[in-house]
């Protein structure tokens, strides 16, 4: 049984997120020094401490905080300014979920920069916001053009050779023109970002030895993570990590490249009950945090603990930092890591109608940013692929899942069974945008399509591996999931035998090739453009080595992998027929929608029960796209998902007299002719494999 929730959301989704007695936390400075404005309802007092710049043991002076309406408190002083150091305590009776420490300094929860206290002490800093953008402004690519490059900061730049010593694995770094020549050669608009905000170090890792490298585990959601800024910007202090992280967005917006932030509000680092106490549950534990009636943690992200967004605070707290990452930093989207959980309410059920979820898809601050969820969380009911509402878009575990079953589980089933357990029908939905999944309304564009990300296996893992290898992460290889639909094609891990070698190349080229070919908006992880490798660890969030950094000296075989991603990329650009927009309706003609025509291997329509039979693994698509801003357009493509090399006749298409060879995934590097083949024309097509056609 959940007790009410007196400060719980209205269905407004503007109306009570928005409410004004919540405006201006944080730190505002004026003339003569700031205000700072703090929530906490269950407080019976706050008082802000100042301490000395050089030394953050020192306490300089204390100023109470008065109570203002609605749990609000507030104190005025000279002392805050540029520079200033301080932190929060707090005092007030236990029970309800409540144990409060006056003796424990906290983060304010909005400040703009902190430093480290030692000890596990965290100091908040007032910084100077300031920062020159000249006329750089948002690229603000279009969905339909969008290809999403995820990665880490650190890891992307640091063993970079192009990069300076000084610059490697820092947010300059990634700005460097080494880093931007690297992404804009091979493609991509959008590099989304692995957390940025501020982030600890689970205890537990650290007497391992062990960090936390993919950094989500949050200790503020609006100050970046200042371990990766330069030597020089640390030492300067918070202002100067600020600004080369303005900087970074402002070199990478004048290339023209978005950046995307992977925010985790869905838990902070406090962790469960018992857990440090830094920032949010020192303050008002029983609003910030879901719980039951007696304060055990309702934990539904296996975090030990879950942000309450069915209050006006929580809720009030993740907007405010979006809309300020999106003002100040000019940050162009957000991936919001387990965001089954900030749709959860009251009663900790999942809502697509929350009043967060809907405040963020229509807050007029957030409105020219992408919004994308990973749709679930590890709660009841936390599965919710699909589930979102307009203006979201969600990672498609759906089409991860089939993608990788047809080109690896299924082909290592029927090695051992002759057959494969499945025909080519799902396949085929999700090449076309899954609108199985996606509404109408929503169209395919709400799916953000990856067959690897940060979690699990790389690409080139997925080829070879059958199992996880996690031992290096000190929990006896219990971590990190077992479904992972892998295939090692042969032998485990390394091999020398050429032919597992060649077979495992041309997977990564269907697995890309289908990726890249899809419609809806494409997310590569960084590095698998060249198939590097962590040896097959499927959860390496605790390694900040060389096993998770990117490796820039490559074999000729990862060049041709190279290549082939920027010839699919340049295909997907030049080919709106591959990236429609919305879904086409037989009954009328919709712009910017492709319509899809489906033939067998002898040309022929596909008949009903071919879809779903596993002997037949192999078809043809044509999709015509009318869309409203380009030239019409119209593409073939041949999916043959067997090891068996077939014959395959080119279907006879109203309007089509040639079809022009585009790609192929048959070789290791791709081939720079183009062959002209008639209607009718019979293509010797190789086992597994795809081939991309103009149809002219």
């Amino acid at each position: 049984m959940v007790s009410p929730n007196p400060t719980a959301v209205s269905s407004s989704p503007l109306e009570h997120v928005l409410d004004p007695a919540l405006d201006d936390l944080g730190v505002h400075l004026h003339d003569g020094g700031g205000t700072l404005r703090v929530f906490s309802q269950a407080a019976d007092a706050l008082e802000v401490v100042f301490f000395d710049e050089s030394d953050l043991d020192w306490a300089t002076a204390t100023v109470p905080l008065q109570r203002r309406e609605r749990g609000v408190w507030e104190a005025t002083s000279e002392f805050f300014r540029p520079g200033a150091r301080y932190a929060i305590r707090a005092a007030g009776p236990h029970g309800h979920g409540n144990v409060f420490n006056p003796q424990t300094l906290l983060l304010d929860p909005y400040s703009r920069g902190i430093v480290n206290g030692g000890f596990g002490d965290w100091r908040s800093v007032v910084v100077d916001r300031g920062f020159d953008w000249g006329d750089v402004g948002k690229p603000r690519i279009p969905l339909d053009r969008t290809v999403i490059y995820e990665g880490h900061v650190k890891g992307m730049s640091k063993r970079h050779p192009g990069v300076p010593a000084a610059l490697h694995g820092t947010y300059a770094g990634l700005a460097h023109p080494a880093m931007i020549e690297h992404f804009l050669s091979l493609g991509v608009t959008t590099i989304e970002l692995l957390p940025i905000h501020a982030f600890a170090s689970e205890p537990r890792l650290l007497q391992l030895g062990l960090d936390n490298y993919w950094g989500y585990n949050t200790l503020n959601f609006f100050s970046p993570h200042a371990a990766y800024a330069t030597e020089e910007a640390r030492r300067q202090g918070p202002d100067a990590v600020l600004r080369e992280v303005k900087g970074m967005v402002k070199l990478l917006h004048q290339a023209g490249l978005e950046v995307v932030l992977d925010v985790v509000y869905n838990h902070t680092a406090e962790e469960g009950i018992g857990g440090p106490r830094t920032s949010l549950r020192g303050l008002d534990n029983r609003t910030y945090y879901r719980q039951q009636e007696d304060g055990t943690y309702v934990d539904v992200t296996g975090c030990g603990n879950a942000v309450d967004t069915s209050t006006d605070a929580g809720s009030r707290l993740v907007l405010d930092s979006l809309r300020y990452w999106a003002r100040d930093v000019q940050i162009d989207g957000f991936r919001f890591d387990l965001a089954a959980t900030l749709g959860r309410d009251a009663g900790h059920a999942f809502t697509p109608d929350h009043p967060l979820l809907r405040a963020i898809a229509e807050d007029p601050e957030l409105a020219d940013t992408k919004k994308i969820a990973e749709p679930w969380d590890v709660g009841m009911g936390g599965w919710q692929t699909g589930n979102f509402g307009s203006g979201w878009h969600e990672w498609n575990d759906r089409y991860r899942d089939r993608v990788r079953n047809f080109w690896l589980s299924d082909v290592d089933y029927a090695r051992r069974a002759s057959a494969a357990p499945v025909g080519i029908g799902g396949f085929a939905t999700r090449l076309a945008g899954s609108s199985n999944t996606f509404s109408s309304e929503r169209g395919p564009l709400a799916s953000v399509n990856f067959v690897t990300a940060h979690d699990g296996f790389t690409l080139r893992d997925l080829v070879s591996y059958d199992v996880k290898h996690n031992l290096g992460n000190g929990e006896h290889n219990r971590d990190g999931t077992d479904t992972n639909r892998s295939f090692n094609h042969g032998a485990e891990g390394t091999t020398d035998d050429e032919r597992i070698l060649a077979t495992r190349r041309k997977a990564m080229r269907n697995l890309l090739g289908t990726l890249l070919l899809s419609a809806g908006i494409p997310m590569i992880t960084a590095g698998d453009e060249f198939g590097r490798t962590q040896r097959g660890n499927n959860n390496a969030y605790c390694h900040d080595s060389a096993l998770t950094w990117l490796s820039w000296e490559h074999q000729p075989w990862q060049q041709d992998l190279f290549s082939h991603v920027q010839r699919l990329l340049q295909l997907r650009r030049e080919n709106p027929a591959l990236r429609p927009v919305h879904f086409a309706r037989l009954e009328e003609e919709i712009p910017s929608a492709s319509v899809m025509e489906w033939y067998d291997e002898n040309g022929l329509t596909m008949s009903g029960e071919r879809w779903n039979d596993p002997a037949h693994r192999t078809l043809q698509y044509v999709a015509t796209s009318t869309p409203e801003f380009e030239a019409a357009n119209r593409i073939l493509l041949i999916v043959h998902g067997d090891e068996t090399p077939i014959d395959v006749r080119l279907p006879e298409v109203e309007g089509v007299t040639r079809y022009v060879s585009l790609w192929s995934s048959a070789e290791d590097a791709p081939s720079p002719e183009e062959p002209v083949l008639a209607v009718g024309d019979v293509v010797p097509t190789p086992p597994t494999s795809m081939h991309l056609f103009r149809a002219e």
